[in-house]
């Protein structure tokens, strides 16, 4: 079943490869959905199946026995995880079925293979393979990304995508090829039951090799998962990627990142090196990228900056080191997928009718679209965890275990992260969908308010022709299932999050499950949101959002009449941010640089 469910879209892309271009679109199109469709319902049924049996395959006829065999793996949450991305990846090509009335099936293809990877890189049980994966999924993203290169813009912004993305992922294989080095193995299990024996120094924790392997594998997977200072390619690639492939960019391919700290560490490094280095880097992405996606009035962008705040809460999830945190994560992760998804794809069908995501030349020609419209508010009530959604849900739980660990500081940071963002959110249909054309926006010309200079400010090339005057089901359903089942998400029994969870961090558990075949049974933690402080927080985020929304709308009014210090000083401020992400690969790859410094000298020192 789990090589099914990586051969049935590569098949799938293959043949749309080979004979796309004779093919009627409809045959395309259908071809490519039910491709999608087949590998969804083979991850819910791993996921039913997962928790009572052992979802296991080695590939080649390989066993364990011989130590060089290759595993695929099915936890529930990988499981689950597999799902989030099939469900994704279904609605970005459904809504891509009318959202682009010229597409070759090239694009197709590519969308399969992107699928492909992401399941194998969540399955498999191997350090190489997941590698190998890695790189497929960052290099159909890149094409992806710079699928209309017709546009020196899209070509400047895949450039930076895939540059930052092949020096995180040279890093990783050179840590990788150090683990080998030190136990001989690549199985995520055998290499972690290696170095229980071998790689530990004073004090029971992890030697220099270790804590260096380690750092060189996170690097990679810090830079897909967008930490600062990882971060910088993101909006840049966002902004210029069809819409569709936004979906899958925030929804789940950069969460993937978050993914593989998580299970790299529980399976092999548990115990042997810190987490807090990752703690510290997910709440600077937390605050950075709600405070960048603030001062954007590019849509694609502002939604780009929201994905590395809301990112770096889920790495503070992982990095407060127990099932409990991690059960609020994995709500929270199916929360922030669906409400992000499902906000592209309303950015997307602004694009479609105006040929702009521009939020001020926006300003009020939303009223038509009260679907739309629709969507925007409740994303932005999901962003601030309206309950029961999975953001509400995991900033609940998540809270509860930090409090264990004395990090008091952790809700602050969420209502602030979680207000900001969800303000910006708010203010974008305050002024898109509530507001009255304007003629004149002083902001349109001050780049301290929005995008760099050169990033062309909202204007883009429609991504589709004609203009469809009314929207197809195609192109409104799928936004509205994701924003149904992300905003539902918290009704998921804490119960089984919960199991799911503690397998998750049970190393042993884990290396039974792949070696041996034994589903592990550790004992399971409470994984309660409906609590007094979670539905507090949820209040105080949403007043909070609702401040910053209309201190913006009303700024932007005294903005025409020259607004005073404090204005002035905010614009200062806003102006040196904007500098720091300049779009010049070289100072990308510069700050990437100094990451892996950080990350190396947090972690010895912790």
């Amino acid at each position: 079943m789990l090589q099914l469910t990586v051969a049935v879209p590569i098949l799938a892309a293959a043949l749309l490869a080979t004979a796309g271009r004779w093919l009627p679109r409809l045959v395309v199109d259908v071809a490519a959905v039910l491709a999608v469709a087949a590998v969804a319902a083979l991850a819910a049924l791993t996921l039913t199946r997962a928790p009572h049996h052992a979802q296991v395959s080695w590939l080649g006829g390989w066993g364990p026995a011989t130590g060089v065999g290759i595993p695929l793996a099915a936890d529930p949450f990988a499981a689950g995880l597999a799902l989030v991305t099939a469900l994704l990846t279904l609605a970005a090509l459904l809504f891509s079925w009318r959202f682009f009335t010229e597409v070759q099936a090239i694009f197709h293809t590519l969308m399969l293979l992107f699928l492909a990877a992401m399941v194998a890189y969540v399955y498999t049980g191997d350090l190489f393979d997941a590698f190998v994966f890695f790189e497929l999924m960052s290099v159909v993203a890149f094409a992806l990304t710079g699928y209309r290169s017709e546009e020196p813009s899209t070509v400047h912004g895949a450039l930076n995508f895939g540059i930052i993305q092949s020096i995180g992922a040279y890093l990783t294989l050179a840590g990788i090829a150090l683990v080998y080095a030190r136990t001989g193995q690549l199985g995520l299990a055998t290499a972690g039951r290696q170095l229980i024996g071998t790689g530990t120094g004073h004090g029971g924790h992890g030697d220099a090799l270790v804590t260096a392997a380690f750092v060189l594998i996170c690097t990679g997977y810090l830079v897909k998962a967008s930490a600062v200072p990882f971060h910088f390619w993101l909006a840049d690639a966002h902004a210029v990627a069809p819409t569709p492939v936004c979906v899958l960019f925030s929804g789940i391919m950069v969460p993937l990142g978050v993914y593989g700290i998580a299970r790299t560490y529980w399976a092999t490094f548990a115990g042997l090196v810190p987490l807090r280095a990752i703690a510290v880097l997910g709440a600077a992405a937390a605050l950075l990228g709600a405070v960048m996606c603030v001062l954007q009035h590019h849509i694609k962008r502002l939604l780009a900056y929201s994905t590395v705040s809301h990112v770096g809460l889920l790495l503070v999830g992982v990095a407060a080191h127990g099932p409990g945190a991690l059960a609020g994560t994995a709500y929270y992760l199916a929360g922030h997928a669906g409400v992000k998804g499902a906000l592209f794809l309303a950015a997307g069908a602004l694009l479609n009718r105006h040929q702009t995501v521009d939020e001020h030349e926006l300003r009020g020609r939303g009223r038509g679209m009260p679907v739309t419209g629709a969507t925007f508010l409740l994303g932005a009530l999901g962003l601030a965890g309206l309950p029961p959604s999975g953001l509400f849900a995991g900033h609940a739980v998540t809270e509860h275990a930090a409090e264990e660990l004395g990090w008091w500081w952790f809700t602050p940071l969420a209502i602030a992260a979680s207000a900001l963002t969800a303000g910006a959110v708010l203010r974008v249909w305050l002024g898109v969908f509530r507001g009255t054309p304007a003629e004149e926006d002083p902001a349109q010309e001050d780049p301290a308010h929005g995008a760099r200079p050169d990033a062309g400010g909202g204007h883009e090339d429609p991504e589709t022709r004609p203009t469809l005057r009314n929207l197809p089901w195609t192109m409104v359903s799928p936004g509205l299932v994701l924003l149904a089942a992300a905003l539902l998400a918290g009704l998921i029994p804490g119960g089984p999050v919960g199991a799911a969870a503690a397998m998750f961090t049970d190393r042993d558990g884990y290396a039974a499950l792949v070696l041996d075949g034994r589903v592990p049974h550790p004992h399971s933690v409470p994984a309660d949101p409906w609590t007094a402080s979670g539905v507090a927080g949820f209040l105080a985020t949403l007043l909070l959002a609702a401040l910053i929304a209309v201190h913006a709308v009303r700024r932007r009014a005294s903005d025409r009449t020259g607004g005073g210090i404090l204005a002035r000083a905010a614009a200062a401020t806003s102006a040196r941010l904007h500098a720091l992400h300049s779009g010049h690969i070289g100072d990308y790859a510069a700050w990437l640089t100094a990451g892996v410094a950080v990350l190396a000298l947090l972690t010895t020192r912790f």
